[in-house]
């Protein structure tokens, strides 16, 4: 069995995903891996650029190691990010609350003398 981390760029969530494969092939004259996957007892060819590819082992420890490490690193950043998404919804609250209280109180004095205001004569 080999093990292999590649990277997952476009997915915000995961930058990474793990597997294992039984078999793979790979030349150094090519940019890709190609990776044999059984699914529901059919073998699948995965290529995959070399430049993608974080991992490939066959030490399972080494694999389940790294993975870990990098859950616990995303984990955290995954804090951070909610965190800072729940002060930005708190700020945007905040931020329209404030603007319509602003608008609310210049409607209130919008029609006084000194008010250059086109709206009260129409």
């Amino acid at each position: 069995m080999y093990y292999v981390i590649i990277k997952q760029e476009n997915t915000p969530s995961s930058h990474f995903f793990g597997f294992i494969v039984q078999k793979y092939i790979a030349a150094k004259n090519t940019d890709n891996v190609i990776f044999e996957i059984v699914r529901n007892g059919k073998t699948i060819r995965k290529w995959i650029d070399k430049s993608e590819i974080i991992l490939l082992t066959d030490d399972k420890s080494y694999f389940v190691e790294l993975m870990h490490q990098f859950k616990e690193v995303e984990a955290q950043q995954q804090e951070l990010v909610n965190e800072a998404h729940k002060n930005l919804e708190e700020s945007l609250a905040n931020y329209t609350q404030v603007i319509k209280d602003e608008i609310s109180s210049f409607e209130k004095i919008r029609d006084n003398e000194d008010i250059p205001c086109l709206l009260k004569s129409l």
